[in-house]
């Protein structure tokens, strides 16, 4: 979070290569802590005596114990001040109460107990977040919690995947309310458990139920009929429906999505629900699909492999961009395709590595990207960590914020050029140029002393 009134202090205190001197002299000031707090790496131990000092129990909460040294860690421990000795340990469990997961270790941590005992602890809350952070807990303890009396806990103990669930257990989790919706995907599915599952009525069981990978033709037929959205769309997406069923299904989700419903909206735009049995069809199957109306299907054949030439240049040439998306980044594309595709439409962030990030994009073509008109695009030339600087001068100037932030990060940037930037009018530029390693010393000392530090 970028700090308003003083980036330039935050973002020195997150640059790497700001001196402990620096940095201490930094601590005294809450933009200095709050740049401090996101600064990467442990804290050396001045440093972290200095937070204390200046930032009390706040800056104990946020002292996470794998940033500070053992010596830091006994410092606090033996405070004279009881506030700043349970600071951290005080957050952890506020965190708990509000089911916040934090991690194991902050957990051990903050309650002076091994894991094993925290699964048997008497606050429900504490054995739900423990459910959720202990991730290699052993069998006997993922039993113990699928089975605890608080429904809490048992439902945060089934959303743990790869896990799975003991076939002992299996009747008794579908018949547990707090647990079925998170189980039914993951289970062989006979026709009786099914039958009973949808005699349950419960629309989050029937919607789990339909995303189920393995419904027969039989089971997906009992589904046809629903009127949730989230169901209509996971039967239309299996590979069991016809194409004129599934065209009406989609088609009244469609309907209600343009009427302003929020839950259609959800199932066909933002869930899970996808045609993944397609990838893995025989290929004469999955080239069907090249000219199913529906783009969800051509989206996952893009990401199937052993596809004919042809097929991927019609994949290629999709009039639905995130078709395209998904086919570039076969190992195999073309380079052409790659940097068309970037021109033309940039590289949104998808959590998955950007298109320019691909091994066969052509980055000697990066720094051309600073031509075009698109601004998106132009910041990708910044992936060139060689840009000439009169490139970065050019694009210093830009209008758009993402791009002058982009600069002042930039590694090649010239002094004067991030001295510009430091007196940016938008503070999240000011605080990345305060934050580059390539800020001088003489910068790194002026910064704090105009504070008044």
């Amino acid at each position: 979070m970028v700090h308003l009134v003083e980036p330039r202090l935050s973002g020195l205190a997150r640059n790497p290569a700001a001196p402990t001197g620096t940095l201490v002299r930094l601590a005294a000031h809450t933009a200095g802590r709050a740049g401090l707090r996101r600064r990467k790496g442990p804290l050396p131990d001045p440093v972290a005596d200095a937070m204390l000092t200046h930032g009390g129990r706040d800056a104990a909460t946020l002292l996470r114990p794998n940033r500070i040294s053992p010596a830091v860690r006994r410092r606090i421990a033996e405070h004279p001040d009881p506030a700043i000795r349970d600071a951290h340990a005080d957050f952890v469990r506020t965190m708990v109460a509000r089911g916040v997961p934090l991690g194991l270790d902050a957990l051990v941590d903050a309650y002076g107990l091994p894991p094993e005992e925290l699964a048997a602890h008497g606050d429900p809350k504490v054995r739900a977040v423990l459910a959720q952070d202990w991730h290699d807990r052993p069998p006997a303890v993922h039993e113990m919690l699928l089975t605890d009396p608080d429904p809490d806990v048992r439902a945060a103990a089934a959303r743990a995947q790869h896990l799975g669930i003991p076939s002992a257990l299996t009747e008794r989790c579908l018949a547990d309310p707090a647990v079925r919706t998170h189980i039914v995907h993951r289970l062989p599915l006979t026709q009786e458990q099914f039958e009973r599952l949808l005699a349950t009525g419960d629309p989050s069981v029937l919607a789990s139920v339909a995303a189920h990978p393995a419904l027969t033709p039989a089971m997906v037929a009992r589904l046809e009929d629903s009127e949730d959205p989230s169901v209509r769309v996971a039967v239309a997406y299996s590979r069991h429906v016809t194409p004129d069923t599934r065209d009406r299904l989609l088609a009244l989700v469609e309907a209600e999505s343009a009427a302003g419903g929020i839950d259609a909206e959800v199932a066909l735009h933002w869930s899970s629900y996808r045609p993944a049995w397609l990838r893995d069809a025989p290929l004469a199957e999955r080239l069907s699909y090249l000219d199913c109306p529906h783009p969800a299907f051509r989206k996952v054949l893009a990401t199937s492999p052993g596809l004919p030439e042809e097929a991927w240049r019609r994949l290629d040439e999709d009039p639905v961009v995130s078709v395209r998306f998904a086919a570039a980044r076969r190992h195999d594309v073309p380079a052409e395709v790659l940097l068309r595709l970037v021109r033309e439409h940039g590289d949104p962030a998808t959590g998955l590595p950007g298109l320019v990030a691909h091994p066969r994009f052509p980055r000697h073509e990066l720094r051309g990207l600073a031509e075009e008109p698109d601004p998106r695009v132009r910041f990708l030339a910044l992936e060139d960590p060689l840009l000439p600087a009169a490139v970065l001068r050019r694009l210093g100037g830009a209008e758009e914020t993402f791009l002058r932030a982009g600069v002042a990060r930039h590694p090649n940037i010239e002094v004067p050029l991030l001295e510009r930037l430091l007196s940016d009018p938008d503070p999240e530029v000011v605080e990345e140029a305060a934050a580059n390693p390539a800020l001088p010393e003489a910068w790194m000392d002026r910064v704090p002393a105009e504070a008044g530090l």
